[in-house]
């Protein structure tokens, strides 16, 4: 048996059953079984190295911050050499070289690194580092603003004699040249590496701003000289397929791109400035975006009702909210539980964001007047189990998703409002006969994103007065089932953000959503058909035992997965 194999069996943090195939499958495959550990999700990266370092006797380094390593540092180990042999340097003190390596047991590194030594006329100290270290150390060979930087020297020949291209076809050929090339690659890779949501390139006075948005927050990254606007913009633009003489009237398009061996989508969408055009394209990394079903983050009577409802032969399950709180997210996590052989899904979007084997998806164009309701008129007769219809926005389309989900089918779609109660009314003012709504609509979820706090750094402290009132009356208003989970500490404690290597000093990693779940109900079944009033949907909505958005973010501020103010700040957008 493997030696990490051998230990995590000997912590107890593996069973011996699983252990022997665990074993087999590191065999056959060829790989590491640091990876095959890792990929499997068995433990922790940290707790798998620190078992690793106490086996080699070799110190683990994780006090690393990889933007502080110099270039002149990172000089003394070739990139190519640093990726091959998965080593990196890590600081240098007078002739000595700091080295952190993955994997130092391995005999082709250590001559490597030998050889290296050799060749630099330096020492070295080895230092076991985590696959995650490494792979933030080593994109400093490639910063943002230094490549970026050397892209821009190249391009300055271009500019020489402000010979600046006026015509569609200078603008094109300029666009094909390298260091524009370079510049739109290396802007759309960090932002992939950063794992921003959006890409805002946005034209100025004297400079063209480059801005990442990260965890739901823009962050200027890059300042530019507005000479290379016209030919970063007409890049974009046929990697789009996008008119590039057009720069009066906004352009929507996509295109895929491979990033770190991933194709990775980006949508695009050109709007016309005083200044000029401004382009933002939106992230779409799968392994970002495409989430299942559990790790969604609902407490367990929202994750029943969900699952209830997708299992129902029939029904409108909704999802409601503002846009960019995760609606999709969502609903495409609803939609690979049901996708499976037996089952025909088709969906109509505006756009397709994540493609999924075995779904039909279809994008909507209104320019052409196939619109959701034209669409779904069309899906009707293509026998499907499973319907995702976007978004419904007009009286047709509600008349539409209403009678399919009233004739066998399960459909799934997004409405914009404040809250689940809120679903209601805005069907009955879409047009939807109130009889029509109870053997329609099986249930309605209600989300927003909060940033999720840094496992490694948050910090646990003592609620202010005026929040622990707040938090305690909250708790009091909950219902008993969600009541009696919650456990409360003396004195109450909240977490704050930290700052670490992992998250980059940010002290969140990633968002998450609150949620609530609205179920239909005889009850509720009842108020819909006599009296749908606000008041008494929230007595029906308590009755049933629903979290609220604001109980739910509460919920997972005291279990230290976000913070009070995170909460805070979503509560003020309802």
């Amino acid at each position: 048996m493997s030696n990490l194999v051998q230990q995590l069996v000997g912590k107890g943090v593996l069973e011996k059953e699983k252990a022997a195939s665990l074993e087999f499958e590191i065999k056959s495959s060829g790989k590491r079984e640091e990876e095959i550990i890792l990929k499997k999700g068995i433990t922790s990266e940290d707790f798998l190295f620190n078992l690793k370092a106490k086996s080699l006797k070799i110190p683990l380094k994780t006090d690393i911050v990889a933007e502080e390593i110099p270039l002149e540092v990172l000089e003394s180990i070739p990139e190519d050499a640093a990726k091959h042999y998965r080593m990196i340097p890590l600081a240098k003190k007078d002739n000595l070289l700091e080295v952190g390596m993955i994997y130092p047991e391995d005999l082709n590194a250590e001559e490597a690194l030998k050889f290296l030594a050799r060749q630099g006329n330096f020492n070295y100290q080895t230092f076991l580092i985590t696959p995650n270290v490494f792979n933030k150390a080593l994109r400093q060979y490639r910063t943002l603003k230094g490549e970026v930087g050397r892209a821009l020297e190249e391009l300055k020949v271009e500019f020489k004699e402000e010979k600046v291209p006026k015509t569609a076809e200078e603008f094109e050929r300029l666009a094909e040249e390298a260091p524009v090339t370079k510049i739109v690659a290396v802007i759309l890779r960090h932002a992939v590496e950063g794992k921003a949501s959006d890409i805002h390139i946005e034209p100025g006075k004297d400079r063209l701003r480059v801005r990442f948005r990260l965890l739901g927050q823009l962050h200027a990254s890059l300042l530019l000289p507005m000479k290379a606007h016209p030919a970063i913009i007409a890049r974009v633009k046929i990697l789009s397929n996008l008119r590039i003489d057009e720069t009066r009237v906004p352009q929507d398009g996509r295109f895929t791109a491979n990033i770190d061996g991933k194709n990775i989508d980006f949508r695009v969408s050109t709007f016309p400035t005083t200044m000029g055009e401004k382009v933002a394209l939106r992230v779409l990394d799968p392994e970002v975006g495409l989430k299942k079903f559990e790790e969604l983050g609902m407490e367990a009577r929202n994750f029943e009702v969900v699952k209830k409802a997708a299992q129902r032969p029939y029904g409108l399950i909704l999802v409601t909210g503002p846009t960019g709180c995760g609606k999709s997210t969502t609903l495409y996590a609803v939609l690979q539980v049901l996708n499976k052989e037996g089952v025909n899904i088709i969906t109509l979007e505006e756009p397709v964001e994540y493609f999924i084997e075995g779904i039909n998806q279809s994008q909507i164009r209104p320019e052409i007047h196939y619109d959701f309701a034209r669409g779904l008129r069309h899906v009707l007769r293509q026998d499907p189990d499973v319907i995702m219809v976007g978004e419904i926005r007009d009286e047709e389309t509600a008349f539409l998703v209403s009678h399919a989900a009233l004739t066998g089918h399960v459909v799934l779609s997004t409405l914009h409002t404040n809250d689940s109660l809120g679903g209601i009314p805005r069907m009955i003012d879409l047009g939807i006969k109130p009889y029509l709504i109870p053997p329609a609509l099986s249930c309605i979820i209600a989300q927003r994103l909060v940033r999720k706090l840094c496992e490694n750094c948050r910090k646990e402290v003592k609620a202010k007065k005026a929040i622990q009132d707040l938090i305690l009356k909250e708790i009091e208003n909950m219902p008993p089932k969600a009541k009696e989970k919650i456990k409360i500490k003396r004195p109450l404690t909240v977490f704050e953000p930290g700052g670490c290597n992992k998250c980059n000093k940010a002290g969140f990693s990633g968002r998450l959503a609150v949620f609530e779940v609205f179920e239909m109900t005889n009850q509720l079944s009842e108020i819909i058909l006599k009296a749908p009033t606000v008041e008494n949907l929230q007595q029906e909505a308590k009755r049933q035992g629903m979290v609220t958005m604001f109980q739910d973010g509460i919920i997972k501020a005291l279990q230290g997965i976000t913070t009070i103010e995170e909460v805070l700040r979503v509560a003020e957008e309802r």
